[in-house]
This record gives C-alpha cells, sequence and structure tokens, in this order.
C-alpha cells in the first residue's frame, strides 16, 4: 500500500515526466498548476499543517512550492527554505560519504568496521561497511518504542556509539535484511575513522557543498537554526495508544509531537534540510557529480543475503520501479516529520516532499 507521501509523490513524478525535458526553466504553468493542485488536495485531504515540495527534470531543480503553517501556533507560513527533519533520508547521505571515502582509497568495504571505529565491540560474527550499507549486518535497531525518541543529548558520535556498541548481534551478517538506524551510526563513526574528521566536517566537504546544499544541517536541539519547523502529529482512533487515553488525547485532533533530541543518530536520521537540498543532493548523484559510474552502479543495485534472496535495498537506498522505470527513493518517518525523496536515474526527473506531521506512514513503515 502506498503512503500519503509516495501516492504524492508518484503524482507529481508523472506531471513532471510529462514535461519536456529540453523545455526551459522552470516548469511550464500548467504543470505546475497541476503539481499544486495536487499537492493541496493532498494537504487538505490529510490535515497536514505544513508541506514543501521540489520537483527536477533532466537532472535540473525546476520547482520549489510551500503549503500550510511551519509553525501552527504562531501561524508561521511554511517557506521552501522551512527546514525538516529529514528522518532517515540521512541514509543515503551518509551511504554516499563512505562510498566517496571508499573512492578516495581511505576505506574498503569488506574490512572488519573495528579497523575504522575500534570502539565497536568484537561479535560473535564479523561485520563490514558493505552489510551495514545494505542493513545486513546484524546490528540492531530499536529495543523498545522510547529509543525512537530518546531525549537525551550526545555531543559526539563517540558517545552515541555507547548506546548498542556492546549488544549482541541479532543476526549472523548477511543472512537476514534487518532496518537499523543504529547501524548507520556505527557508519558515522567508521567515517570518522576513514576520513580522520568529525562526522559533519566530512559530510559538508563531501556531499552537502559539492551538492549545493545550503539548507542541510545537524538537528541540533540547543542550536537556534533559522527557518526550522515545528513538529505535529495527529491521531486517528487505530493509532491513539491506549496508553494516553487517561490524558485525554482525542483522535483527529492537532498535537505537538512528541519530544526528541535526534542527536542518537545523526548519521541515520539527524538532519535537517529543504525539499529543495533533498532533489539538489539526488540530482547531483544522478549526474555523476559525487560518485563514479561503477560506485554509482553498486549503490543502486539490490543487496542480497547469503541464501541469494534480494532485498529491495541497494547501498543506502530502496531500489524499486514505476510503471518500466527503476526507481531509487528513501523516506523517512520521525517524531513531527515525515519525508521522501524519489529518484528516476534514467529520466533524471526527482520529486521530493517534506512535512511536519508525524504518522503519515502506515505503523509498519519503520521510524527513523
Amino acid at each position: 500500500m502506498r503512503t500519503p507521501l509516495t501516492a504524492l509523490l508518484v503524482s507529481l513524478f508523472l506531471a513532471a515526466f510529462s514535461h519536456s525535458a529540453s523545455a526551459a526553466k522552470p516548469l511550464p504553468e500548467n504543470v505546475v498548476s497541476q503539481v499544486e493542485a495536487l499537492v493541496q488536495e493532498t494537504l487538505e485531504q490529510k490535515h497536514i499543517p505544513g508541506l514543501t515540495v521540489a520537483i527536477a527534470t533532466a537532472n535540473q531543480l525546476r520547482y520549489e512550492g510551500a503549503f500550510g503553517l511551519a509553525d501552527v501556533e504562531h501561524q508561521v507560513p511554511t517557506k521552501t527554505t522551512t527546514r525538516f527533519r529529514t528522518a532517515s533520508i540521512a541514509k543515503p547521505m551518509t551511504s554516499t560519504l563512505i562510498l566517496r571515502l571508499m573512492e578516495e582509497g581511505k576505506l574498503k568495504l569488506d574490512e572488519p568496521v573495528q579497523t575504522y571505529c575500534e570502539d565497536f565491540s568484537e561479535k560473535k560474527w564479523p561485520v563490514t561497511t558493505r552489510q551495514l550499507l545494505g542493513h545486513l549486518g546484524g546490528v540492531r535497531h530499536y529495543k523498545v518504542a522510547g529509543e525512537a525518541t530518546d531525549t537525551r543529548h550526545f555531543f559526539n558520535l563517540k558517545s552515541a556509539l555507547d548506546v548498542f556498541k556492546d549488544d549482541p548481534l541479532i543476526h549472523e551478517p548477511s543472512t537476514k535484511f534487518e532496518y537499523t538506524s543504529f547501524g548507520y551510526n556505527l557508519l558515522g563513526s567508521i567515517a570518522e575513522g576513514a576520513g580522520q574528521a568529525s562526522f559533519l566536517t566530512l559530510l559538508g566537504e563531501h556531499v552537502l557543498n559539492p551538492c549545493g546544499m545550503k539548507h542541510t544541517r545537524t538537528d541540533d536541539h540547543f542550536a537556534v537554526i533559522p527557518d526550522r519547523a515545528r513538529g505535529y502529529i495527529r491521531f486517528t482512533k487505530k493509532t491513539l495508544p491506549k496508553s494516553v487515553l487517561e490524558f485525554a488525547l482525542k483522535p483527529d485532533t492537532l498535537y505537538r509531537s512528541t519530544l526528541h533530541d535526534t542527536s542518537m543518530k545523526i548519521p541515520g536520521g539527524g538532519l535537517v534540510s529543504t525539499s529543495g537540498d533533498l532533489v539538489r543532493f539526488a540530482t547531483a548523484l544522478n549526474r555523476g557529480e559525487i560518485l563514479n559510474a561503477a560506485t554509482l552502479d553498486l549503490v543502486w543495485t539490490k543487496q542480497k543475503t547469503k541464501a541469494g534472496k534480494e532485498t529491495g535495498y541497494g547501498l543506502g537506498w530502496g531500489i524499486g520501479t514505476l510503471g518500466e522505470q527503476k526507481t531509487v527513493s528513501h523516506g523517512g518517518a520521525q517524531s513531527g516529520t515525515a519525508t521522501y525523496l524519489l529518484l528516476i536515474p534514467e529520466s533524471g526527473v526527482a520529486v521530493a516532499a517534506m512535512s511536519n506531521l508525524q504518522g503519515l506512514y502506515p505503523r509498519r513503515v519503520h521510524v527513523s
């Protein structure tokens, strides 16, 4: 079943795809009208406070739009520069950094992770960077629901590693696909060991700056970040937890989202960005400006378990199809946000949507 944001992105893709790639920027008025009508319809149907979208054709950003409110309490309109939590769309960025370091000869994908991160304790089986990138490493996700909304602040990746570094693997690496944000936290520490600099410095140097992502940074709880959106949640009768009924929360009512300090998982889901920056990231990759063609082919190829079963996930990206077109994508579900980025490599069409409403995804979708 498609989620509201993926359904919207598919509709926007179809609208953008109908536009000739050779046409001049921006998108023609009739396409813009169609796009904005689709977004407005989704905004109203799903009662979303604020939403931004960005569209590229022929690997060039052609449209950015902002709808609704970034801050409902103060009636602050959403802008194209409004920063939302990326949630798990941080993972493709972390993957890109790791693979840049590989291309520079600073990292080997199939070395044990302790080669670059001594703080991660030895396990029953060796774990490699390649396995972590494909969620095949056996590193756990959240033990309990509270971990997904942790409010502790971690001032560096080394301290955040303490949350899970001594836990046993949940399975032998490469035998199962198990989605894990903590696995991507470990990748951030691996990048620091291989690149001999902080994760944020390396991410800026190898990903954010080359892609022109001027609005992307850490979701620092203490920092004053211009244009940062407030996050909200609206329960339905099905999703309203029984444990909060005593506090008289009501379905179909807008509330501020659960408190959460994302410093526990910056490489796996602790950034803020804009829809435009996400599209800039995807199109820069697709133009071959960040990774070479051979590496990009590796990134966008479905991984397999030891038994030969395809996982549907590459190295930091979900791999799928839309009609006869191959798609690469990633979504994010987190306290106060829902996001999605979709790219069609063959055509260079990319669409991104970011919102400040938690819960636009079914419960079965992983929280990042």
